[in-house]
């Protein structure tokens, strides 16, 4: 088992930056693709971000990419979301994610463990 523990989330004006931390425990991270996925109000869970096990290959969604850099620490066992130029349309609960399979199903949201989630708000 693996669980995940998101920090660093809260309210912010738009244009602001905000980092999100994932502490993992359980198992080492360096198993998994580790990222984040985000829901807003009314909406489906979406994909936002990604990152491999070791050479720090990176994915992100088109809405964010430019202003969100992800990186992990395996050494730690923890993912940042490091979130620039933030707008209202960030807000949502932003949980982290962990697969031990690929990138590619990590985006598709085929994940093995979830973490309850940290909520963003974006003033405008």
């Amino acid at each position: 088992q693996v669980q995940l523990v998101e920090s660093g989330g809260g309210l912010v004006q738009a244009g602001g930056s905000l980092s999100l931390s994932c502490a993992t425990s359980g198992r080492t991270s360096s198993r998994y693709i580790m990222g984040w996925f985000r829901q807003a109000p009314g909406k489906e869970r979406e994909f936002v971000a990604a990152i491999s096990r070791f050479v720090g290959v990176t994915n992100y969604a088109d809405s964010v990419k430019g202003r969100f850099a992800i990186s992990r620490d395996n050494a730690k066992n923890t993912v940042t979301l490091r979130m620039n130029s933030l707008k209202p349309e960030d807000t949502a609960v932003y949980y982290c994610a962990a697969n031990a399979r690929d990138i590619n199903t990590f985006v598709r949201g085929a994940m093995d463990y979830w973490g309850q989630g940290t909520q963003v708000t974006v003033s405008s």
